[in-house]
């Protein structure tokens, strides 16, 4: 039985009412979300105020033609010096023509604060208690005033397109409230009373950006209700919920009338009927994934920052880090659901205008990181936002290849924005020219398929795989060897030491680039077989790939992240880019090339111990490293660090600033020190640390459309179930503890060591025993 999955809180969160919260104020508040809405709860009692967003409301609009009109007689040149050791005059030169120009793509604004106001009395209040109910998607707050009780509740419902906000007492006192939209924002354009229980605010965002609009409705048990100016006031209620609702022109609709339809038809509905459907609807994802861990439930009424104090203190709370996986996934669910926008850097939580790195889509890991879990972790659904994404940025993607580089196919650049901008943003050399984005995101559009295989969806998308593939093909060159590889590009944001002294980023086939090249095309080969749409590209990819370079091993035992074995001038840098072979792809494993295995394991070891893993994303990606090199010892530790080194009181991944995909690296990470898929093969418990003794995991999901259930005990598989939902061959690493094994009769098992296979038509399932 799972526990409970609540984050409690004692205390509400100090506001600044006129000017933005600090970054410590604001990551001590709670999040809720459906999607494309959410809000920050600050679980104010007399005073409250929730910070909002929708994931469309951007600063500016698409359509720039960035490219800097140098760059397609150039970068040829910044390839040839690079080939000539001439690293600072490649670096030089790209910097005059390759840059883009303006520099920037848009970003990412929030859609301002809205305030409360309780209780005109001015009594003190105790016995407060907030909490994050993950089970429901719920934020409960309690709370007394002299001998009077009080409960609020926020949520945000995907099912109704509002964030509701009811209170109520306990003992049948009346209650009041006010609520005010104005957030001193100069670009408020409108506030209207629509009806005697609705208010409207329209809003245009900064530099001909989107026009949106942000709408309230109250519904109250009792009393009056007033609307002035841009406040809704009841007096005397015996309850009122009031609902929020959020929209944007991006969609090309009236944002008001979407707003008004979705409020007018929720205020049809009692309270319990809106909350009892939002909770519904939120556990048809939620609830498909159970998981516990450890025996001791004595922590669950410790506020968050307390135990998290404790973990920093030495002490053990397995609870706090079974929560914290659910939270990742509660994250997910609730900042990228089918027809929404995919999460960006911050998930759909921004507090700022202008936020840290725009909170764009950072392309180069961050965005991919968000969507790690998604497949394991039974969403698979979450990650369709992305694939909208990707089909977005398409018709960007194929003018960039053209404008800048001459070349046919798909091509983005470290990061992305709303709009499908695929030029190169920013101006600096570590991160700015590499032109490997689109072909690591279509690697996702394999990955689902290899999950759920869902054929429709991979026949629908193979034109994204395709047109990577084709810049790819383009870009490559033979470099002095005879070997195909890129260039000019970067290892994602490292500096490298020439053999001539000269300190470099630009170079030539960095291993990163090689290993994404190589999953895209064996993804865009395997597909079009599957699909029935070979074509002349399929054919050469084919040849392609044997000419690609083999991973090669470094004079200190580390995994070569250069095509030269360059010294690196910061040993404990945060990105380990050449370990993507290792994690999330899987062309390094034990049984295929322990040589590299060992490689891998060695430049860990040599980032960790010079200080890497220092930002929440890096330490979450640590953590699925160790468990493919299959160490639940260090696995754990970093798991450890990243909740006592790397997260705010509200859970929050913090960078710093937040970061969303340190959450959803480290949720990802879990799952995959419990159960891997490699080499074809299942494996439980590959990677658990020696105190996650005892516990259990439901509902994981599997390559091949598996999903895989199990409980555990002194480290030992007790019981588990392998449901093959699409038939055809399953195969797994029978665990020793495992005597008894129970298929289907339609079910044909064999036998080879401890490898078992299976193979059946349509729906079956295998049962393990002890």
């Amino acid at each position: 039985m799972e526990k409970n999955n609540i984050l409690l809180y004692d205390k509400p969160v100090s506001t600044q009412k006129f000017r933005p919260d600090s970054e410590d104020i604001w990551n001590e508040a709670t999040p809720i979300g459906n999607g494309n809405m959410g809000a920050m709860v600050f679980g104010g009692v007399q005073k409250e105020k929730l910070q909002l967003n929708e994931d469309t409301i951007w600063y500016g609009n698409g359509g720039r033609n960035r490219v800097n009109p140098e760059a397609k007689d150039n970068y040829l040149k910044v390839r040839g010096l690079l080939l000539d050791g001439m690293v600072s005059e490649a670096q030089n030169l790209a910097g005059d023509t390759m840059m883009p120009i303006p520099d920037q793509q848009r970003n990412y604004s929030t859609a301002g604060e809205v305030w409360f106001d309780f209780h005109e009395e001015k009594e003190a209040f105790t016995n407060y208690k907030r909490c994050l109910n993950l089970n429901q998607a719920i934020v409960t707050m309690d709370y007394e005033i002299g001998a009077r009780e009080y409960r609020r509740e926020y949520f945000a419902s995907a099912l109704h397109q509002v964030i509701a906000l009811h209170q109520e007492s306990k003992d049948k006192e009346k209650v009041n409230g006010c609520l005010t939209l104005t957030f001193f924002r100069s670009n408020v354009e409108k506030i209207e009373k629509l009806s005697e229980h609705i208010i409207s605010m329209t809003v245009k965002e900064g530099a001909e950006g989107c026009r949106y609009c942000i709408m309230a409705a109250i519904k109250n048990e009792g009393g009056t209700v007033e609307i002035h100016r841009d406040q809704i006031r009841v007096k005397e209620a015996d309850s009122f919920t009031i609902y929020l609702s959020i929209r944007s022109d991006f969609y090309q609709e009236n944002p008001a009338r979407w707003c008004r339809e979705k409020l007018e038809s929720v205020l049809k509905l009692s309270y319990e009927e809106v909350k009892c459907g939002h909770v519904k609807e939120y556990q048809n994802y939620y609830d498909r994934v159970q998981f516990t861990l450890g025996q001791d439930n004595s922590k669950e009424e410790i506020p968050v920052p307390e135990r998290l104090k404790a973990m920093q203190n030495g002490e053990q709370d397995l609870g706090l880090i079974s929560t914290y996986f659910q939270f990742g996934r509660y994250l997910l669910i609730s900042s990228s659901r089918p027809g929404t926008q995919p999460a960006n850097l911050q998930g759909i939580w921004n507090r700022n205008e202008h936020p840290a790195w725009g909170s764009k889509y950072t392309i180069n890991i961050n965005t991919e990181m968000n969507y790690w879990p998604a497949e394991s972790c039974n969403l698979s659904e979450c990650h369709m936002p992305l694939f909208d994404l990707i089909r977005r940025m398409l018709p960007s993607g194929q003018k960039v290849a053209r404008d800048m580089y001459g070349l046919s196919g798909f091509v983005a650049h470290h990061n992305t924005d709303l709009f499908g901008d695929c030029a190169p943003q920013d101006t600096v050399m570590p991160s700015t020219i590499w032109p490997m984005g689109a072909a690591w995101l279509c690697t996702h559009i394999w990955n689902h398929y290899e999950y759920t295989l869902d054929t429709d969806f991979l026949k629908e998308n193979m034109d994204l795989i395709k047109e990577a593939s084709l810049f790819m093909v383009d870009y490559l060159f033979e470099n002095h060897q005879g070997k195909l590889v890129t260039g000019p590009s970067i290892s994602p944001e490292n500096t490298y030491i020439h053999q001539s002294g000269q300190e470099g980023q630009l170079c030539i086939g960095p291993s990163m680039d090689t290993e994404i090249v190589r999953d895209l095309f064996r993804a865009c080969i395997q597909g079009a077989e599957i699909t029935g749409c070979e074509d002349e590209l399929t054919e050469k990819l084919k040849k392609l790939l044997l000419r690609l370079p083999e991973l090669s091993v470094g004079k200190y035992g580390q995994l070569m992240e250069w095509a030269e074995d360059y010294e690196e001038k910061e040993l404990g840098h945060r990105h380990i880019s050449h370990l993507y072979a290792l994690y999330p792809s899987n062309q390094i494993t034990y049984e295929e090339t322990p040589e590299l295995m060992e490689a891998a394991r060695i430049t860990l070891e040599r980032r960790l111990k010079n200080g890497g893993g220092h930002t929440g994303w890096s330490r979450a990606w640590i953590i699925s490293m160790w468990a493919r090199l299959r160490d639940g010892e260090k696995a754990g530790d970093n798991f450890n660090d990243l909740l006592t080194k790397s997260t705010y009181p509200n859970l929050f991944d913090c960078h710093p600033p937040f970061q969303i995909d340190g959450n959803f690296g480290g949720t990802a990470g879990v799952a995959e020190m419990l159960l891997q898929c490699q080499n074809g093969y299942l494996t439980f418990l590959p990677a658990l640390p020696k105190n996650w003794d005892c516990g259990s995991i439901s509902g994981l999901k599997a390559k091949g459309a598996i999903t895989v259930s199990f409980v555990w005990s002194d480290r030992q598989i007790t019981s588990g179930s392998i449901l093959v939902e699409k038939g055809g061959r399953c195969c797994f690493i029978k665990p020793d503890s495992i005597k008894k094994i129970i298929t289907d009769h339609n079910v044909s098992i064999a036998y080879e060591g401890q490898k078992v296979i299976c193979y059946g038509e349509g729906v079956y399932k295998i049962q393990l025993l002890a």
